[in-house]
């Protein structure tokens, strides 16, 4: 899982990254409520966020390099 966002393309990451931040809301709310099954999953979601916005910022600046 680490490593599976590489291979997708600058308008896939940005739909993954606004599908991570929805779970992530779903998440939290369900902690509040107390109905989470795994609390680890919690930080597996901000990391995996980090991943996705880290290649999402890498995808603008090549995208800049290219056109400059």
């Amino acid at each position: 899982m680490k490593n599976s966002f590489k291979e997708l393309k600058y308008e896939e990451l940005l739909a993954k990254r606004e599908d991570l931040r929805k779970k992530y809301f779903d998440l939290r709310f369900q902690m509040v409520v107390g109905h989470v099954e795994n609390p680890l999953e919690k930080r597996n979601l901000r990391r995996q966020i980090a991943r996705v916005e880290t290649l999402i910022t890498q995808a603008k600046k090549k995208l800049a390099g290219e056109q400059a």
